[in-house]
């Protein structure tokens, strides 16, 4: 049985040391509830920024709509006129009614951008990861739409130019009908415009994506090219048109949705060895900094005039010189515009799923406003 301590200094001593444990207990408590308050204070930050973005890529393209398709000023004339970020002054000044349109343009942006605060506001607890599904779910969508359009499009312009070549299409759509298919524009109004309003049908019905069939479309579209040319001896303009096509489509249509499948390749010996949060790091600068600009990129510099890369062969319906080809060409540039749309949404959507890592936010923590 140990003796009673007759040293009142070593009592005192270990009764400070249990006072300072308690001490640094409750000071790293403290700092850990403050980190999580600033962490937490950083989530309606992120998420004003990332839904913002996705917004302003919507409106962009409708405001494009509105200044090239409907003679609108647009903002970029105002901001020219105002002498603002340096944009290039009009060549005539905006007065009038033009004036006040192209403020309703530019005004747009801002109250688009309140809108996101208030719903942010409103939404204080709401999970980053469930705003991320939300943006998945959008580029699903948007790319399942896209899809079905150019499957259906794909085939029937290849129908419509294999009756126009072989002088077969008077016999089914009679002689007034079969020269105006022969103008783009009326084809592209007439056919590809319908279609693409019943794809928007299908997509809202379909939960599948498609590419492994359109991949296989591609290949017997190239194997009857083969047997055709070899076989047969017969070779025409549409047939070509139709492979580059869905070429196109499978490509960039595929790439949003690798992204968030995590089937892109990465070009590094770094980041398989990184942690959970090395990770998130990596994937939320470089969605912000690299990803981001790019799809800003594509969308300015291809729709920022009449005559850019991606509104001229729109505005023209532009096609291929290649005689009796089918008319698709000016859908091959939309093709970039639905790319760089997808990708941006994809690119905010995987911000918030790797913020939500960095952040330590959690469905169970955050609530499910």
């Amino acid at each position: 049985m140990p003796e009673p301590t007759d040293r009142p200094d070593l009592v005192h001593m270990a009764s400070i040391s249990r006072d300072s444990d308690e001490i640094t207990r409750v000071m790293r408590d403290t700092a850990a509830q403050d980190g999580g308050a600033g962490m937490t204070a950083l989530v309606p930050l992120v998420r004003i920024f990332a839904l913002s973005m996705v917004a302003f890529s919507f409106l962009f393209l409708a405001n494009t709509y509105l200044s090239i398709w409907r003679d609108w000023p647009g903002a970029p004339a105002l901001l020219g006129q105002l002498g603002w970020l340096g944009v290039e002054a009009p060549l005539k000044s905006l007065e009038g009614a033009a004036l006040i349109l192209g403020w309703v343009q530019l005004g747009l942006y801002a109250l688009v951008l309140a809108a996101v605060a208030g719903f942010v506001g409103r939404t204080p607890h709401r999970a980053l990861q469930k705003d991320a599904q939300v943006l998945f779910d959008i580029t699903g969508y948007l790319i399942r739409w896209a899809f079905f359009s150019v499957l259906m499009i794909g085939i029937a312009d290849l129908v419509i130019s294999f009756l126009r070549v072989e002088n077969f299409l008077p016999y089914v759509l009679g002689e007034d009908l079969a020269m105006e298919m022969g103008r783009p524009s009326y084809r592209g109004q007439a056919v590809h415009y319908p279609l693409m309003l019943v794809a928007l049908v299908i997509a809202k019905f379909a939960r599948t994506l498609g590419f492994t069939w359109l991949a296989l479309l591609i290949v017997a579209a190239e194997v009857q090219i083969v047997l055709a040319r070899f076989v047969f001896s017969y070779e025409q303009a549409f047939m070509a048109d139709l492979v580059r096509f869905w070429y196109g489509a499978l490509f960039l249509f595929a790439s949003p949705y690798t992204l968030i499948k995590e089937g892109h390749v990465r070009v590094d010996i770094l980041y398989a060895n990184y942690s959970a949060r090395g990770k998130a790091w990596t994937n939320t600068l470089g969605s912000v900094f690299l990803g981001l600009p790019l799809c800003w990129v594509i969308l300015t510099m291809g729709m920022w005039g009449r005559s850019n890369v991606i509104t001229g062969p729109l505005v023209n319906f532009e096609v291929t010189q290649a005689g009796y080809g089918l008319y698709v060409k000016y859908l091959l540039a939309a093709f970039l515009m639905i790319f760089a749309l997808g990708m941006l949404i994809q690119f905010m959507g995987y911000l918030m799923s790797n913020a939500a890592v960095l952040l330590r936010q959690s469905d169970k923590t955050a609530g499910q406003a």
